[in-house]
């Protein structure tokens, strides 16, 4: 009787240690799911951050060579206008130049009867 209730003892304590293993071996399996998961829900929020993060770089520099092209094209624009009124004030003002050059010139021919080349019996 004494090895029937030693072999009974330790049937049940073996059961309950691979019960008690069992048990334990779930709960590891069960954190492990729960830590898998918090990392890949990490991951994916990560994913979308960085997305939306690119979506938004891209938008601004979009917006920026707008900005950019648009301020070249202003600035071209206004070097063209100013060298058009540049180029139309130089010229008033060599017409205006030339204009009086040839009002001092014939002036001076109209007061100056004298030819300029020599006659054939000034020799």
């Amino acid at each position: 009787m004494k090895i029937t209730s030693l072999i009974i003892t330790l049937t049940v304590t073996t059961a309950l240690v691979a019960l008690g293993q069992e048990g334990t071996l779930q709960d590891v399996k069960h954190g492990a799911k729960k830590a898998g998961e918090a990392v890949k829900d990490g991951l994916e929020t990560a994913g979308k951050k960085t997305k939306e993060a690119v979506e938004t770089v891209g938008e601004k520099t979009k917006e920026t060579a707008k900005t950019v092209g648009r301020k070249t094209k202003e600035t071209a624009q206004t070097v063209g206008q100013k060298t058009k009124e540049g180029a139309k004030t130089v010229h008033r003002k060599s017409k205006k130049a030339l204009n009086k050059t040839k009002e001092e010139t014939g002036s001076q021919e109209s007061t100056n009867q004298a030819p300029n080349t020599p006659s054939p019996t000034d020799r």
